[in-house]
């Protein structure tokens, strides 16, 4: 299936090794990331999954592919800017929420519009997104909710 994964754009060491453990748990599973596709939770999170083997997808808020990580298979290129933000999850069966700003809030609301299932790892605390402790449960809760 298609996770998508959001979080913020800077985010600290201790986030960067959770962002990359999901990707790493996503890869080995056999899923593909879709996230925003340029630096922070979206870099580390791609970069986890290509080292276990995984695809990445990244949804760039340029009009140019070139911008994205080095970690992205498939960029896409939107020239939306921020209205972006509805096409990441959009684009996901399902989302898992880590640390993040706006940006993130604003991909969360979106994945409740659209009726994603929300696992959420240190990220905000706002209905609908069910709470998890570790990359792990992060990606089994996903699994479970689009097998349910």
């Amino acid at each position: 299936m298609r996770v998508s994964v959001i979080g913020g754009g800077t985010i600290t060491d201790e986030e960067t090794d959770v962002a990359a453990a999901v990707g790493r748990e996503l890869g080995s599973r056999g899923h593909t990331v879709v996230c925003g596709g340029r630096g922070g939770t979206m870099e580390a999170v791609c970069r986890g999954a290509k080292a276990a083997g995984g695809s990445t997808i990244g949804i760039l808020p340029s009009d140019r592919p070139d911008e994205a990580n080095d970690y992205v298979d498939t960029a896409i290129a939107t020239g939306l800017g921020h209205a972006r933000n509805a096409l990441v999850p959009l684009n996901g069966d399902a989302v898992i929420a880590l640390a993040g700003g706006h940006g993130t809030l604003t991909e969360i609301g979106f994945a409740g519009i659209y009726d994603r299932p929300i696992v959420g790892l240190g990220t905000h605390d706002v209905p609908g997104v069910e709470t998890v402790e570790t990359p792990a449960a992060a990606v089994d809760a996903v699994e479970d909710a689009v097998r349910s």
